[in-house]
């Protein structure tokens, strides 16, 4: 479980592939510390997990489901990277819950500045809309953000001068990929209110059912 508070860019230092697999080697300092093999971090959004260290970093298998669903197999020798370690059960939550599985990419399709923050703008996939809420929170490689306005076919995030400065998002420019997580608390909404819809009517939930039980 992550937060999408990004804590340290890295820099993919290696890249194996091999078919629709493959191995990223990356350069980090601050999420190696008390890391060991077997441990989770997020890569651009992307749970993947620590398979050894290396005298500057870590090293990770990517498997062909990541590669679809994600940016990661576009990544290259030099790209930089955003970093989370999974979070310490006493930690603090300082964004929102990222579970580091992505629901799909998204393409940025500008970057325009207001006074001292940047406005993003996101096209995405309907899958991927209808999970998103204006002022509700997404996850876009890595980073928790605030949804500042939707459209029917993408989403925009105002980035406030620390994110753009501990992150890679600002680097990028209209075209590129991004990684795209939706709140994993409306996902579980939906989920619960499909099944509601196809099961048997005496089993689902409703006014009278409520009421006899107290809750209204």
């Amino acid at each position: 479980m992550f937060t999408g508070i990004v804590e340290e860019i890295g820099e993919v230092s290696h890249v194996i592939t091999g078919g629709r697999a493959g191995v990223l080697t990356l350069r980090a300092s601050l999420v190696t510390q008390q890391t060991k093999p077997g441990d989770s971090i997020a890569v651009n959004g992307v749970c993947l997990t620590v398979t050894s260290l290396t005298k500057d970093g870590f090293c990770a298998d990517v498997m062909p489901e990541t590669l679809r669903r994600s940016n990661l197999g576009s990544l290259k020798q030099g790209d930089r990277v955003n970093l989370e370690r999974a979070m310490a059960a006493d930690g603090r939550f300082g964004g929102h819950i990222v579970s580091g599985h992505i629901d799909g990419t998204g393409t940025i399709t500008g970057l325009k500045r207001e006074e001292n923050a940047v406005w993003v703008t996101i096209a995405a996939e309907r899958p991927v809309l209808e999970l998103i809420v204006k002022k509700g929170s997404v996850a876009v490689d890595g980073i928790s953000l605030t949804v500042s306005d939707l459209t029917v076919d993408g989403f925009s995030v105002s980035v406030i001068p620390h994110t753009g400065a501990q992150t890679t998002l600002l680097q990028k420019k209209a075209g590129d990929p991004v990684n795209l997580e939706n709140d994993l608390i409306g996902k579980y909404v939906r989920r619960l209110m499909e099944t509601a819809a196809t099961a048997p009517a005496q089993s689902r939930i409703s006014e009278e059912f409520l009421a006899r039980y107290g809750f209204m």
